[in-house]
């Protein structure tokens, strides 16, 4: 841990450290009146909220905000590259998407190519 020296005395500063929340999985994305909600899956639970793009967003957009929104996250707070895959839509307003590893994404791709 890094210490600086203010004043009369130390102070540790707070190495960055990981949130509670694991590694992204998967997202669930609504369309409801009072907006774009976004569900994310991870590897330790879920959390929810709402997506800032405007209600009467083309739902490609909405989808791409949220794409952009999870893979900022697991760059930003887990170091890591990850790949958002949309499933087909299986109920009107309401789409799923799978979330990958960007390695998997490489091996998987390697795997099917020489196999």
């Amino acid at each position: 841990m890094n210490s600086t020296m203010l004043d009369s005395g130390m102070v540790r500063r707070k190495e960055k450290s990981r949130p509670t929340w694991g590694v992204p999985k998967g997202i669930v994305l609504l369309a409801t009146p009072e907006g774009w909600r976004t569900s994310v899956i991870t590897e330790s639970g879920m959390f929810c909220g709402r997506l800032g793009v405007p209600i009467d967003a083309d739902p490609q957009d909405a989808r791409a905000a949220a794409a952009v929104m999870v893979t900022e996250l697991a760059r930003d707070f887990h170091d890591i590259d990850v790949e958002v895959s949309w499933d087909p839509p299986q109920e009107p307003r309401s789409w799923t998407a799978q979330v990958i590893l960007v390695a998997e994404v490489a091996e998987g791709a390697g795997r099917s190519a020489g196999g």
